[in-house]
Formats: C-alpha cells, sequence, structure tokens
C-alpha cells in the first residue's frame, strides 16, 4: 500500500523549493550588498528606458573597458581593481581568481563580458533623472564582497 502526501504538504514542499531557488539566485548581488566594501568607478550611460524592462538604466565603465581575456576560453573570468585618483580602474584579467582583492568577479560566455552591475533598475520618475545625469560623467558606488560579487548601490554626480 502506497501513502501519498497530502495536498497541502505537496504545496508547501513546492513553495519552499522556490524561495530557495530565489534565494539562489540573487545570492552573489546580496551577498555584495550585505558583507561588500564600497568602491566608487566613473560610469557613463549605455542605453535610456527599456519599455519592456521597465524604468533602468544600462551603465558603461570607461575605466573597465580592458580587453577581455583573448586566451580563446570562456566562462570566469576576474577583472582585478586599483585606485587611481580617488576611484576604481581596471587592472588586469585573469582566469584565477585573485588571492587578494579587490576584484570582480564576471562571466564572458555571451557576446558580453557580464559582471553584475551593468544596469540600474530606478523608479521610473528618477530614471530619466539619473540618465541626464550620467550624460555629463558620474561615480558608481559598488559594493563588492570578497568573492568578487558586485552591486550598485548609487550612482552621483562627481
Amino acid at each position: 500500500m502506497t501513502r501519498s502526501l497530502s495536498p497541502t504538504l505537496t504545496t508547501a514542499v513546492v513553495a519552499v523549493c522556490q524561495l530557495a531557488l530565489v534565494g539562489v539566485a540573487v545570492a552573489p548581488q546580496l551577498s555584495a550588498r550585505v558583507a561588500g566594501d564600497s568602491y566608487v568607478v566613473r560610469v557613463a550611460p549605455l542605453d535610456p528606458i527599456d519599455p519592456f524592462r521597465g524604468a533602468y538604466v544600462a551603465l558603461d565603465y570607461p575605466d573597465l573597458r580592458l580587453d577581455a581575456p583573448d586566451d580563446g576560453e570562456s566562462g570566469d573570468a576576474y577583472l582585478a581593481l586599483v585606485e587611481e585618483d580617488g576611484v576604481w580602474v581596471g587592472d588586469r584579467w585573469t582566469r584565477t581568481r585573485p588571492a587578494q582583492g579587490p576584484y570582480l568577479a564576471c562571466d564572458d560566455r555571451s557576446w558580453q563580458v557580464r559582471c553584475g552591475i551593468e544596469s540600474w533598475f530606478l523608479p521610473q520618475d528618477r530614471a530619466r533623472e539619473v540618465e541626464d545625469q550620467l550624460r555629463d560623467g558620474a561615480l558608481a558606488e559598488l559594493r563588492i564582497d570578497s568573492r568578487g560579487n558586485a552591486t550598485v548601490v548609487d550612482v552621483r554626480a562627481p
């Protein structure tokens, strides 16, 4: 004789699994936000508001635009950072995690190297204001944890 789970228990198990998956998906950015240190980098706008994705600003980092590793591989890549004149800039790419930081943990499996800091979501009324502010040059405050996970916490005028 087989015993089946009650519908309530099945629903509870499914809900807990979904919550766990959400936690895994946001863990890197949450870790950076909670346990990371602050670093200021130069930032510029890349793309305006997208009506399908909502109010966000796609960001470009002029000082982090080093050529990605051109070793014929793809996957995890790490960008070491150094401080120059009060802002952080890219120093060198590596395929192995640096022993000391700060650095950005990135992924170059697609057409673009992604480090988790490429867009910043805002309220609709604030997105246009920030986009205008970025045109004249701005600074982004990033929080980067000990594993290179990063998140944007603020964008401001220099």
